[in-house]
């Protein structure tokens, strides 16, 4: 700036008022109707009710584990109701050779995206066979340090890049993820060198029970994308059309080697952060009211049943699907050896040092006592 110059700089006007850069995209309207169709994803009738199947089963999962917890039979949970759309029609927009990485909330997508619904039980229960994936499993196992996994996911689309795989990798993530220096650090290693990576942000609106508003002075999550040269864009979380449509593009566009995209997903978990929380003591009934009548499940059935394609019998029959499976996957958890000490000394090292394998011999002389 000129020494002469008597124009003021305005500081407040470098960080505010950017919010309208970072437009809001949805295509299904809470009543069911198109309201964007120049966004609206081109699907088939099947492969929406393909959609559809799968936002029941998650809702259905949800509910069942949700149950499954209260009676004692798994671990803590952190319910998924009412981010359907952020999580399953993302994850229904990848290809089979896609990489996903998500949370402990994200248990959902990744059992469709392979994850055996056992595996995905024992990991709630904290057993080691839980992190024991199929080769072919393109997936991390679900991250509980916030924001750990982005670091993670872009590591593994930079070995894309270099090995010239033609997939990507998706990363689901909550807000508070954003406030973490992996975050930072992740996304802007992604945009300097380019790689094939999305990272969704599910904005549901609480850092467990902080408020976004009070996690960061940004208007918005999208723009945080900015200051690592990379697209970042805030889609309708709610909306399974809108984000399916914002991930298929943003997949297409790191396809093509154009690099990284942050998507902020505008969604909101119906439950409690975890089983453990008490949402009533940071949430007013009013809010959750509101968003209920935003839920992605509702919309799209009043959508798919105005085009003939969705009755009360399917979800019914997705709903009872759901429950079997479950209960099959609880039937095979109980038959799962149970962890002993010397299990875990033993996957401490490739190669045991001595003081590890005086420890292992004296377990298993003590576990074969109690066994007798």
């Amino acid at each position: 700036m000129s020494k002469k110059s008597t124009t003021k700089l305005d500081l407040v006007s470098l960080v505010k008022g950017y919010k309208d850069s970072f437009p809001f995209y949805q295509v299904l309207a809470p009543s069911g109707e198109i309201v964007h169709s120049d966004l609206e994803p081109k699907l088939s009738d099947e492969e929406l009710s393909t959609l559809m199947k799968r936002l029941v089963w998650a809702r259905t999962y949800d509910k069942r584990v949700t149950l499954l917890n209260r009676q004692g039979a798994l671990g803590n949970y952190a319910p998924g109701g009412g981010q359907e759309a952020s999580q399953i029609a993302t994850q229904y927009a990848l290809g089979e050779k896609d990489f996903f990485a998500g949370t402990y909330r994200d248990l959902a997508p990744l059992i469709l995206h392979g994850l055996p619904l056992e595996k995905a039980f024992l990991w709630y229960k904290g057993h080691m066979k839980g992190n024991e994936y199929p080769e072919d499993l393109q997936a991390y196992a679900p991250q509980v340090i916030v924001g750990g996994h982005i670091t993670h996911a872009m590591g593994v689309a930079f070995g894309m890049k270099k090995r010239n795989k033609k997939s990507i990798v998706l990363s689901l993530s909550g807000d508070g993820a954003t406030s973490q220096g992996d975050f930072y650090e992740g996304i802007n290693f992604a945009g300097a060198y380019q790689v094939p990576y999305v990272a969704v942000v599910q904005n549901n609106g609480y850092g467990i029970s902080v408020p976004v508003e009070q996690q960061t002075a940004a208007e918005t999550l999208a723009q945080k994308a900015v200051a690592a040269g990379i697209p970042g864009i805030r889609v309708d979380g709610m909306d399974p059309l809108a984000m399916y449509a914002a991930v298929s593009t943003a997949r297409e566009h790191a396809l093509a080697g154009k690099g990284p995209v942050v998507i902020e997903a505008l969604t909101y978990r119906f439950g409690p952060h975890t089983m453990s929380d008490d949402p009533t003591r940071y949430r007013l009934a009013e809010e959750l009211g509101e968003w209920e009548q935003k839920d992605p499940l509702v919309r799209m059935r009043t959508y798919l049943s105005n085009k003939g394609l969705w009755t009360e019998e399917q979800e019914k029959e997705v709903e009872e699907s759901c429950k079997q499976e479950i209960k099959d996957a609880v039937a095979a958890i109980g038959q799962v050896d149970k962890q002993k000490v010397s299990d875990f000394l033993k996957n401490m090292y490739e190669v045991s040092p001595q003081n590890i394998q005086e420890q292992i011999a004296e377990y298993e002389a003590r576990e074969m006592k109690e066994n007798g």
